[in-house]
């Protein structure tokens, strides 16, 4: 997750006013991902109103909303191993006893993290590795009641996701080898964290899944295949991916037992960002899956292998991926020709549905719309309780959590107001333009009556409240 570009100061201007009147396109197949949830019951057409500016100067909601800081990075972890640590990222939150939440949060922290994840026995798997996941328990009030280190030693912990089975997929998004970095290992898999005893999964890589520069998973709860994304920063670009486990749905530990990992191809398109346009004029059918020829990447990393006759087919930014009604959705956060995508956009939403293999556009952003978006954004997604989904926002200038609606309208949920002080002005240089840290990890609590979002830096982890069902 980096920051590049520039944000128009008009589309700031208009983010403040509550609902945003985005020209983006939209396909009414979205509708098929509230199926069975608290939007089928029809909430959520319209936003919560313009944000109200916070006078402790951290987060801006609509009125009636209110937050909670639970953590916030350097901060002692209550279990005593050290500090928290920084650049959260990617969340879930999971049901406990007695009306507790465990929350799972990533810290993508690179080589030179600012605070590392704290190397805890029978949770590290690389000591050189900086990254990794902490694990907070909630009471019903959102007090938190314990912080420790759920998984150490891994590196860029970026997104990931929840399994059926309660437990949380949290992924590498890199491709560092043993003796890069400083590194004692290979990194780029996916590791598996139990929230509730993170003793119970240690800190072992699923290697079947891939060694690749990971983004996030969603997993089918009725197979059990786990489709993976990746956000691979040089082209070639990333690539979709699936994996069918030999024990489908089979607990925690299961995916230990191996499975084939394969790559998809859109027939005809080599690259994603070609399609500008949403609903049944991008619908592709007979979708295809081709195995991977060495998922541990030896030799040559995943989006390089020969995939034989039809190539394969990328996608730049390859982020936040979600299962919802019978589909799974992922994102392309951006594409731009100058970085060598073939087509420009800022920001695509996909719909995989595995009973048609049709693979569907249903949201793109801009260029040509009437608030330009940022350079990275949509990023993280999930599904709200009111209906539509979140978004987390990923660029430059003053950050959002974003609502989209059923009926395609996008409106401000939350801006992020803390400011980074830049080096060169930490250091009594000339004041730089402000930046702010993205959001990251946006999730809800089981009941959907609190969303947690993260605020990557610096590492912040809120609780939200307020009238979500309205």
């Amino acid at each position: 997750m980096t920051k590049t570009g520039r944000i128009a100061t008009r589309r700031q201007v208009l983010a403040g006013t509550g609902a945003l009147g985005i020209g983006i396109g939209f396909s009414g197949a979205l509708s098929e991902l509230f199926t069975g949830t608290a939007a089928a019951q029809g909430l959520g057409h319209h936003g919560y109103g313009p944000l109200v500016p916070d006078p402790k100067g951290l987060l801006d909601l609509p009125e009636g909303f209110r937050y909670r800081v639970l953590s916030r990075e350097g901060d002692r972890l209550r279990s005593g191993e050290g500090k928290v640590p920084s650049n959260h990222d990617g969340m879930s939150a999971f049901a406990g006893k007695g009306g507790r939440v465990h929350l799972v949060r990533n810290h993508e922290n690179r080589a030179d993290g600012r605070v590392p994840v704290p190397t805890v026995e029978g949770l590290t798997y690389d000591p050189a590795g900086k990254g990794g996941c902490t694990a907070l328990t909630l009471d019903a009030r959102n007090n938190v009641v314990s912080e420790r280190v759920a998984i150490a030693g891994t590196a860029v912990n970026c997104a990931g996701g929840p399994t059926p089975w309660d437990t949380w997929l949290t992924c590498e998004e890199t491709e560092d080898k043993a003796g890069t970095n400083g590194y004692t290992k290979d990194h780029g898999f996916i590791f598996e964290v139990d929230p509730a005893d993170p003793r119970r999964t240690g800190a072992v890589p699923l290697t079947a899944m891939g060694r690749f520069q990971h983004e996030a998973i969603a997993v089918d709860p009725r197979r059990g295949v786990v489709y993976e994304t990746e956000d691979a920063f040089e082209k070639p670009f990333g690539l979709f991916y699936r994996f069918l486990p030999e024990k489908p749905l089979g607990g925690r530990g299961s995916l230990r037992a191996g499975g084939r990992l394969q790559a998809m191809r859109v027939p005809g398109v080599p690259d994603l960002s070609t399609i500008q346009s949403v609903g049944a004029a991008a619908e592709f059918d007979g979708i295809e899956w081709v195995d991977v020829p060495d998922p541990g990447a030896a030799r040559t990393p995943i989006r390089f292998q020969d995939f034989g006759r039809g190539g394969i087919t990328h996608a730049q930014k390859l982020e936040g991926c979600y299962w919802g009604g019978r589909s799974v959705y992922f994102v392309s956060s951006f594409a731009r020709r100058s970085d060598g995508s073939t087509a420009d956009h800022y920001g695509q939403i996909w719909r995989y549905d595995p009973e048609r293999r049709r693979l569907t556009l249903v949201i793109v952003f801009g260029p040509d719309t009437d608030i330009q978006l940022p350079g990275e954004s949509p990023d993280n997604i999930c599904l709200a309780p009111s209906g539509g989904l979140m978004v987390c926002e990923d660029g430059n200038g003053a950050q959002h959590v974003y609502g989209v609606t059923r009926r395609g309208e996008v409106y401000a949920m939350a801006r992020n107001r803390q400011a980074i002080t830049s080096a060169a002005t930490a250091a009594g240089g000339t004041p730089e333009e402000p930046e702010w840290g993205e959001f990251a990890g946006v999730t809800f609590s089981p009941d959907g009556d609190t969303m947690y979002v993260n605020c990557y830096t610096p590492g912040t982890t809120f609780a939200v409240t307020g009238p979500w069902r309205r």
